[in-house]
C-alpha cells in the first residue's frame, strides 16, 4: 500500500495527529532509520497529543471564564497575602479530584476574578470541565429555571461539572428562592464536585448575607469546612502603577 494511501486513511478516520506524524516520518531520513515499533509508537503518541490537545481546548471554550489567566503568570511581587505554597497546590487541582471547594476572599482589585480564572484554565488544562458564572447571574437563571420548568435540567448539568466557579459571591441580595436553590445545588455536588467562590465579603459575615439561619447553617457547612482558602488584603493593584499588573481584564 502506498504511503499516501495509508494517510488519505487515517485521515479519513479522524486519526489526523497520525496522520501528520507519518507524514513527518516520511520527510525525516533520521526517524525512517527507526523499527517499525519505534515509529509506530511516535505515530500513537502524537494522536494522544492531538486528542487530549483538542479536548482541553473543548473545556476550555466551555468553561467561559471572565479572563483569560493561568498559574504561571500570578505575581507574587505584590504584597496581598498570596502564599506561593498555597498557588502551588491550588495548581495541581488535587482539591478537585478529591471534590473539596476553594474560597477567595478579599477587597477590590486585589486579583480574586484573576485568580479563580487561573485555576479554571488549569483545571481544564488537567481534564476536569469547568463551569464559571457570577453568583448574580446563577441566582437569576436559577429563578428562570423555576419559571420556565427548566430547573431539573439546570440543576443536573451543574452538578455534573467538575469545577463551578461562583464570582463575586454576596455582591447581589439573596432572596428566599435564590438561598434554597443554592442550597440544593450545593447540596446535590457534596462529594462529586468542587466550588471556587471569589468574594470581597469575609466568610465570617456569609451567614448574615445568606439570611436565613437554618439554610445559611447548611450552606456553609457544605462550602467553609471542606474548602482551601485564601484571604487577600492591600490595596487595588491597579492603584500600584510602579507593579507589573497580571494580565489585564481581571476583577
Amino acid at each position: 500500500m502506498l504511503i499516501q494511501q495509508t494517510i488519505d486513511n487515517l485521515r479519513a478516520l479522524k486519526l489526523n495527529g497520525m496522520a501528520r506524524a507519518l507524514e513527518e516520518q516520511r520527510g525525516n531520513a533520521s526517524l525512517q532509520e527507526l523499527g517499525f515499533e519505534e515509529r509506530f509508537g511516535l505515530c500513537v503518541e502524537a494522536q494522544v497529543y492531538e486528542r487530549n490537545n483538542k479536548k482541553q481546548q473543548r473545556l476550555y471554550r466551555a468553561a467561559k471564564l471572565k479572563v483569560s489567566a493561568c498559574p504561571e503568570d500570578i505575581d507574587f511581587r505584590a504584597k496581598r497575602g498570596l502564599d506561593r505554597q498555597v498557588a502551588a497546590n491550588l495548581a495541581t487541582c488535587d482539591w478537585i479530584e478529591r471534590h473539596l471547594n476553594a474560597i477567595i476572599t478579599g477587597p477590590t482589585g486585589v486579583g480574586k476574578t484573576w485568580l479563580g480564572c487561573a485555576f479554571g484554565q488549569q483545571a481544564t488544562r488537567k481534564g476536569f470541565s469547568v463551569i464559571y458564572t457570577r453568583l448574580s447571574r446563577l441566582l437569576e437563571d436559577l429563578e428562570i429555571a423555576v419559571g420556565d420548568g427548566s430547573i431539573i435540567k439546570l440543576r443536573n448539568k451543574l452538578a455534573r461539572v467538575d469545577l463551578l466557579i461562583l464570582d463575586d459571591w454576596a455582591l447581589a441580595p439573596m432572596t428566599n428562592r435564590g438561598r434554597h436553590e443554592l442550597l440544593e445545588l450545593i447540596d446535590d455536588r457534596i462529594g462529586g464536585g468542587s466550588i471556587l467562590i471569589t468574594s470581597q465579603l469575609p466568610v465570617d459575615q456569609w451567614h448574615e448575607y445568606i439570611g436565613d439561619p437554618t439554610v445559611a447553617d447548611a450552606i456553609l457547612d457544605r462550602l467553609v469546612h471542606r474548602a482551601h482558602r485564601i484571604e487577600l488584603r492591600g490595596d487595588s493593584l491597579r492603584k500600584n502603577l510602579d507593579l507589573p499588573l497580571e494580565p489585564t481584564g481581571k476583577e
